[in-house]
């Protein structure tokens, strides 16, 4: 599914996640707009925000948000 897609399933704004993570809301909006690669994300970030948006598995935060379109392709 992708962070951006994760945080707006949920109704939360950068901001509002980035105070439940507890991490920098430039680091969110960075990471949504792919001027920091998702695969540059530190463990304990991946896991803070997985925790917050309450994801089991860290590939659903980590997939890029249009992977799945690929796969219908």
């Amino acid at each position: 599914m992708g962070l951006r897609e994760l945080r707006l399933k949920r109704g939360w704004t950068q901001r509002e996640l980035a105070v439940k993570a507890d991490v920098p809301q430039s680091r969110i909006a960075s990471t949504e707009t792919g001027a920091r690669p998702i695969e540059r994300m530190s463990l304990g970030m991946a896991v803070k925000l997985a925790d917050a948006l309450r994801v089991r598995d860290l590939r659903e935060l980590l997939l890029p948000d249009d992977a799945s379109d690929s796969d219908e392709a």
